[in-house]
């Protein structure tokens, strides 16, 4: 079982769902669960307009913004979903609805990002709408590069020094 420790960055978020993408699954799942896996039927060129809601090739990638001041990182693959959101760490796949929804599974009891329906996609703004009421906007991380506008961590206190231990006599 993955821990992840919370320190409020994006980037330690992007690597907790990059991980979880590329660690987690395995192909021996493939065709179970409800729902059509749209990240292995739908291709890019037939029929569907680039950057619209139900291109699943213009989802792939790294999406990362702020919501209600929380961290949030979707990083999407092949069909394959990892999501990090405040404490919450979910994964599950793309899936074919009639509309094209992100159907996630979360660890410790967290129920609001489960259900997402994709409400815009434009290749470099996505919004997803969740079954728990809340609504996320995300930017698409650069391949390769980290974003560079993000929120600075909280300045550490000093810690004090340590007052020095006395001498331990030998025992006889």
């Amino acid at each position: 079982m993955t821990r992840f420790v919370r320190t409020g960055g994006v980037v330690v978020a992007a690597l907790a769902a990059t991980l979880a993408l590329t660690a987690c699954g395995s192909d021996d799942d493939a065709g179970k669960g409800s729902g059509g896996d749209v990240g292995s039927s739908a291709k890019p060129g037939d029929g569907q307009e680039s950057g619209s809601p139900t291109d699943t090739a213009s989802l792939d990638g790294t999406w990362v913004g702020l919501t209600d001041g929380k961290n949030v990182t979707v990083s999407i693959t092949a069909g394959k979903v990892a999501l990090v959101a405040d404490q919450a760490v979910c994964q599950g796949d793309v899936k074919d609805m009639g509309e094209v929804m992100l159907a996630l599974k979360c660890t410790g009891g967290a129920n609001d990002r489960t259900m997402g329906a994709i409400e815009s996609n434009d290749g470099s703004k996505l919004v997803l709408s969740w079954d728990g009421g809340v609504k996320d906007t995300l930017s698409k991380a650069d391949p390769g590069k980290l974003p560079t506008d993000l929120p600075s961590l909280p300045e550490m206190p000093e810690v004090p020094e340590l007052p020095e231990l006395p001498e331990v006599p030998p025992a006889s």
